[in-house]
């Protein structure tokens, strides 16, 4: 009879705010599977999302008849995202995935991966503007990095509260860089601005240059924005173990088993924090509008710093590439392959969008840790 009268109980504890928690789960799992976007995550974090909105799931937390039940998600938050171990791991894989080598080619790349960071800071003044406490309105405007596992860093750095809708609305916009940034670009630039074609070298870079250059990078990046050090510090010692020659198996495993596993965990563990209670709430909507201005405010930084440059040099950069510089990789490069191919067949901007977007990877960890410094000043 106790267990009929539970089975009455839990239906009668299903509320609208649950269903709406189960259709935005299975949104997102609809969108990864039929549209093929960020499946890795977005599945894991639907499941989750319905998950955990279960009436007195045992996936999270209860406390039953007074005593605290911890629940398996709970504590995969605790252990994996709360010390940032999950996204410190993930960059590791990530490090081991990228190739630094457009880059080193044309290292003036770097400087649209900079210049595409201002739509974090732009976004930091509007949702302090917005009314958001200094520390959420820090870990939002990191959305614009268009860099997961950096905003997950940022906001866990400062216990954001809206931790499930950062994460959500971060990758969200990841897997949307093909609709979002074309719609900019074509906003700001002329069709005469998106046929410059650019020529490319396609110098080799000497191993040793692809060896010393993650390690100088994180010396750099530690000494000017001291934050920064643990993200950028595991990109880059992802990277070394691809470049060194000497660890190709471990290279590999970064790549495909670690990365792999760890996104899976990544993407279900965010789920404790989509509980309907934190996630259905005017604030939920603003962070999802907030990081559509970071991503769009990224790519104009890009592109109008690209059209800045060409009025002081001979050779004209394609202000496309300027957009490659978020830290969206390797989607952003592809997509302004694609845009460049359909406005001149000839025109192949492929090496340089790449250059810009790899540039993008290490400016928006350095960004997250700046705006941490920048943030703990004020404080």
């Amino acid at each position: 009879m106790d267990e009929v009268a539970e089975f009455f109980s839990n239906f009668a504890n299903i509320t609208w705010q649950s269903v709406v928690m189960w259709a935005i789960g299975a949104l997102l799992i609809y969108l990864a599977i039929k549209k093929d976007m960020e499946p890795s995550l977005l599945l894991p974090i639907g499941f989750g999302a319905i998950l955990v909105n279960l009436p007195m799931s045992g996936a999270i937390t209860q406390t039953i008849h007074g005593a605290v039940e911890p629940g398996v998600l709970d504590v995969l938050f605790n252990s994996g995202i709360a010390n940032e171990l999950f996204p410190l791991l993930l960059f590791i894989g990530i490090g081991a995935m990228i190739d630094f080598g457009p880059l080193l080619s044309n290292p003036k790349m770097l400087l649209f991966g900079a210049a595409a960071q201002f739509g974090i800071f732009f976004t930091l003044s509007v949702a302090a503007l917005f009314g958001f406490d200094i520390r959420d309105a820090a870990s939002i405007a990191i959305i614009g990095a268009a860099d997961g596992p950096t905003s997950i860093f940022v906001a866990n750095y400062f216990s954001s509260k809206y931790i499930g809708p950062i994460i959500v609305a971060a990758y969200s916009y990841m897997a949307l860089v093909p609709i979002i940034q074309p719609a900019v670009i074509r906003c700001i630039t002329t069709k005469k601005e998106r046929k410059i074609r650019m020529g490319y070298s396609g110098n080799e870079v000497p191993q040793i240059v692809k060896v010393l250059f993650p390690i100088i990078i994180t010396v750099i990046a530690g000494i000017v924005a001291p934050r920064s050090v643990a993200l950028i510090g595991f990109l880059m010692f992802g990277n070394l173990i691809r470049e060194c020659g000497v660890l190709r198996s471990l290279s590999e495993s970064a790549q495909k088993e670690l990365a792999n596993l760890i996104t899976l965990l990544l993407g279900i563990t965010v789920a404790a924090k989509m509980q309907a209670s934190m996630f259905l709430t005017k604030e939920t909507l603003m962070i999802l509008l907030l990081g559509l201005i970071a991503f769009i405010f990224d790519t104009v930084g890009g592109v109008l710093f690209a059209k800045l440059m060409n009025l002081f040099t001979k050779k004209k950069v394609n202000p496309m590439i300027g957009a490659a510089g978020i830290s969206a990789f390797p989607m952003s490069a592809r997509v302004i392959h694609k845009m460049g191919i359909q406005e001149d067949p000839e025109n192949h901007l492929l090496m340089h969008a790449a250059g810009a977007n790899v540039g993008g990877q290490i400016a928006s960890v350095i960004a997250g840790g700046l705006i941490i410094m920048l943030v703990e000043a004020v404080l």
